[in-house]
């Protein structure tokens, strides 16, 4: 299969998951005239359940393309440092997904933060308009790829090479939009944007929202739009290592502080994304992982720094929940998870951020109701 079949065989796995939105037709015009494979370096990576892999353009020229074209919801690893992934070009679903959000219009001033190679800001460019869009990007190196790449498709994009999070523009933007994760919008992304502008960003580990600017510029709100992961912020704190080597690290040897049985049933926890979207907005640190035996589902928690909970399966549809550290996070989950039902097991779209000078917080429905959950900055990772 070459090239021009995996793009035609993309645009209709996204028609057939009713990717492309109705409200954004451009969106599949504007991928059908500038593919992401003229956006993506020739050496992709892969992970093969150890590590990544080099996938290169030259020796593997069908392999690269299967890396690039994975799928809808797969993202294409670009680069690798210290063993993990630290660029990528985004799942096309998730791309769409975030432009469709950030609705940006012909005209329209866009701020395209974490350029990468430069596939998000050549749509918005598209859109936009010549000499409309400004990419920045803190890598150099990733910079100046998506110059070039940029100006091969004959679009005018400044690419500027710089943080995001201090950068100071002459003129507000009527949209920004973010390709990576942060727990708080930097109040200068708000100072940036022009009352009435949107700025679409991925919140922490899960999920992406679109606010707008409030017409005083004192404050910016909106709802979540999605449920994509994204690459964590560079010049943020390291987030704490997920998985079993992450809860190994901070478990360590030591017996456990506290012991109970409970009757809760965590099956829920492998596939509800309504209630991990609900612990995550109220134990944000906790780190979640799953598995599954004879006995049933079983859980292992920790916070990246101290703390860390188990709850292994009986078998008689109990678990017993072994915890210790300085916080006991195990009984946080269930008391989120049980508060949760209380308000009617809302779905994550049923949740918004409110954003101001010197404070940020998560509400339910309304921007004014509660419960309210303040968003704190991530801490370091440490182990114990």
């Amino acid at each position: 299969m070459d090239l021009e079949e995996r793009r035609t065989a993309l645009d209709g796995a996204m028609d057939a998951r009713g990717y492309w939105p109705e409200r954004s037709p451009w969106l599949r015009e504007t991928v059908a005239a500038l593919p992401r494979d003229g956006f993506a370096p020739d050496r992709l990576w892969q992970w093969n359940g150890r590590a990544y892999v080099a996938v290169d353009r030259s020796t593997d020229p069908g392999g690269w393309a299967d890396a690039l074209y994975a799928g809808v919801d797969e993202p294409a690893v670009t680069q690798v440092t210290g063993g993990l992934a630290s660029s990528s070009i985004s799942a096309p679903g998730v791309v769409v997904d975030m432009l469709d959000s950030l609705l940006p219009e012909p005209g329209h001033r866009v701020w395209d933060i974490g350029g990468g190679q430069g596939w998000n800001a050549a749509l918005a460019a598209w859109r936009a308009g010549p000499g409309r869009v400004v990419s920045t990007e803190i890598d150099p190196d990733l910079a100046g790829f998506a110059r070039r790449r940029l100006a091969a498709a004959g679009l005018q994009v400044e690419v500027v090479t710089g943080n995001a999070t201090t950068a100071v523009f002459r003129e507000r933007f009527d949209r920004v939009i973010a390709t990576y994760a942060r727990e708080r919008v930097p109040w200068t992304w708000v100072e940036a944007t022009a009352p009435g502008g949107r700025i679409v960003y991925p919140w922490g580990r899960l999920g992406h929202l679109a606010l707008t600017v409030a017409d005083d510029g004192r404050s910016a709100s909106g709802w979540v739009q999605g449920m994509a992961q994204f690459m964590a912020d560079r010049t943020a704190p390291a987030p704490p290592t997920a998985g079993w080597a992450g809860y190994s690290a901070v478990r360590g040897d030591g017996p456990a502080a506290a012991e109970r049985r409970t009757d809760r049933d965590l099956a829920p926890l492998e596939g509800d994304w309504g209630l991990r979207f609900a612990l995550r907005v109220a134990v944000p640190d906790a780190m979640i992982t799953t598995g599954r035996d004879e006995e049933g589902v079983n859980a292992w928690i920790h916070d990246g720094r101290s703390s860390w909970a188990s709850f292994s399966a009986v078998g008689d549809g109990t678990t017993v929940l072994h915890q210790g550290g300085r916080r006991r996070i195990g009984d946080e989950l269930m008391t989120a998870w049980t508060a949760w039902e209380d308000l009617g097991r809302p779905e994550p779209y049923d949740y918004g951020v409110t954003v101001t000078p010197d404070r940020q917080w998560v509400w339910l429905h309304t921007p004014d109701s509660e419960p309210r959950w303040p968003i704190h900055e991530a801490a370091a990772a440490a182990s114990r």
